[in-house]
């Protein structure tokens, strides 16, 4: 057979422990065709073959987003992002300049909100009417779990007198009986996406199901130019392979209306989000989505599910108190009976069962969930996943590979390491635990499979600032034990992990003969330059499917 495409002369990190290193990679009908040294694999070449010199840059298989949220991502590309911005003033500037450039814009939606940008004053409605007062205005939190709202935006949606809400969700009330602003977990912003009309790319978060009455043809075309954008973003950072931690029947069929008109750009696994709500008939459409859609494209397959929020809102939940509120250990989103009884019917039907754990209390509920699963219909390879796990007991840590469990965990995310302010999270975890909070190193020492990903739109998409971060977190304290990991697990974290995360890692996650033909090529070769210049490099080329999905 003879190669559609050769890639020569490139310092390959094959992810294979059999052949570790190569110099070309040849690709035939969407697969790898060959790996080796140059001369072995040119002898692949036809006179029609395109061959691309890489100069010495390093190649590497596509990356895999172990977790994010596409649909609100490509969403999120339309709104102002305030991330690192601090004070008032500056705040109010760009808001402004947005408002003024987005004049039909019935919500104006600012992200990237951190929970300190006005060093210790807590954001309110009264602070954002002095931003703009006369338009419907949203502040979302970095991490998506809390929204600020001005109070034209909840007089509008009806949440300025509050509202009863399911465990775990909280409009935050002033003394007067009106709502400070303050609107903790989706259940309580909900509302501000239905009035926006950006509720249809939230879905998949916010119900688990469909759109209703179904979308017209023209919020059809928008949905997907919103999902088309995503999608192009991801190439764009190396992006091959998406595990998508929201999602319904209808994210589905979008996608697969453009792998149909030949622009899927990434391979997308969406799952079928369980609500606390719900009851376990609901799997069968788990079941169903599964049966439907598989492939090497569009897959299902995957329960996803929330067992807490974030700490930084006081919404993960905690084995014990929070350090600085005293009888307050969050609430958990489910019962552990509610739970362990979904996870044993899901984990009956052959489903694997991903579940966003952030606070100690969760990673323990969930765990015990899948040890219940395993009792009730015996062992399997069933590599169910707990998502986050940014607090941890050290009693719970060999659970993980004894369970088969996934530890899914996000390198932008330690307060400090990326993006994110060092406050309020390292008050809310206390020092009596900040040597088990995002805890990688003792994770992979521990044994468990790591997959790496930033959860994108809540951190920078950027993989390459991921992996830096893994590289060189700093402690919040000296004496603290660095979880920084090396760069081969870095890699390994943003390849064959996410793949064996999806039961995938014999066809992706490595530059071998027969695997699908998803490889990244960086503008430099990560390997020889300095640690502190990784950021500095860039995705040269995406290749998904033997096909060029981003040529910088």
């Amino acid at each position: 057979m003879t190669a559609d495409l050769i890639i020569k002369g490139a310092s390959a990190l094959t992810m294979n422990p059999d052949f570790p290193t190569a110099s070309a990679v040849a690709i035939a009908d969407g697969r790898i065709l060959a790996v080796g040294d140059d001369d072995a694999v040119m002898a692949q070449a036809g006179p029609a073959t395109r061959i691309i010199d890489a100069k010495g840059a390093t190649l590497l298989p596509g990356f895999v987003e172990a977790h994010m949220h596409l649909f609100g991502g490509g969403a999120s590309l339309r709104h102002l992002l305030l991330t690192g911005t601090k004070g008032f003033d500056a705040i109010c500037d760009k808001v402004r300049a947005y408002a003024a450039d987005n004049p039909d814009t019935k919500v104006l939606y600012v992200r990237g909100v951190d929970y300190d940008m006005l060093d210790g004053t807590p954001f309110d409605r009264h602070i954002l009417d002095r931003i703009i007062a006369d338009r419907p205005l949203a502040f979302v939190a970095f991490d998506f779990h809390t929204m600020w709202a001005n109070t034209l935006l909840l007089t509008e949606t009806g949440l300025l007198q509050g509202k009863e809400l399911g465990p775990g969700n909280e409009i935050v009330m002033a003394e007067d009986g009106l709502a400070t602003g303050e609107l903790r977990e989706v259940e309580a912003f909900g509302p501000i996406n239905v009035y926006s009309g950006e509720e249809r790319n939230g879905l998949g978060l916010s119900t688990g199901g469909e759109p209703d009455p179904a979308p017209t043809p023209e919020e059809r075309a928008f949905d997907k130019a919103d999902l088309r954008a995503g999608l192009d973003w991801c190439a764009r950072h190396g992006i091959t392979s998406i595990h998508n931690m929201d999602g319904n029947l209808y994210t589905l069929d979008l996608l697969k209306e453009i792998e149909a008109e030949g622009d899927l750009p990434c391979r997308v696994k969406v799952p079928f989000h369980f609500k606390n709500f719900m009851g376990l008939e609901m799997l069968e459409k788990a079941s169903m989505m599964h049966d439907t859609y598989q492939g090497d494209w569009v897959t299902s397959g995957l329960v996803k599910a929330f067992c807490d929020g974030v700490m930084e809102g006081f919404t993960g939940y905690l084995v014990d108190d929070y350090a600085d509120r005293p009888g307050n250990r969050g609430e958990p989103l489910f019962t552990e009976e509610k739970m362990t009884e979904m996870m044993v019917e899901a984990d009956r039907r052959g489903l694997q069962i991903a579940v966003h754990s952030c606070g100690d209390g969760a990673v323990r509920q969930v765990l015990n969930g899948y040890e219940a699963a395993a009792r009730a219909n015996g062992a399997r390879d069933a590599r169910h996943r707990v998502e986050h796990v940014e607090l941890i007991q050290e009693s719970d840590i060999p659970r993980f590979k004894a369970l088969g469990a996934i530890a899914s965990m996000q390198p932008p995310h330690p307060p400090g390491a990326m993006d994110f302010p060092v406050e309020p999270a390292k008050t809310r975890i206390g020092p009596d635990r900040w040597h088990l909070a995002y805890a990688w190193r003792r994770m992979i020492d521990a044994g468990a499979h790591v997959p790496f990903s930033s959860d994108w739109p809540v951190a920078r998409i950027d993989v390459l600032a991921g992996i830096y971060a893994a590289l060189t977190w700093e402690p919040w304290e000296p004496h603290l034990p660095r979880q920084t990991v090396t760069l081969h697990e870095a890699l390994a974290g943003y390849t064959i992990e996410g793949a064996y995360a999806e039961h995938a890692e014999d066809r992706k996650g490595m530059l071998k003969q027969g695997y699908l033909a998803d490889l990244v090529l960086l503008s430099g070769d990560i390997e020889a330059v300095d640690v502190a210049d990784i950021p500095s490099l860039n995705v040269a080329l995406t290749i998904c499917g033997g096909k060029i999905t981003h040529r910088a």
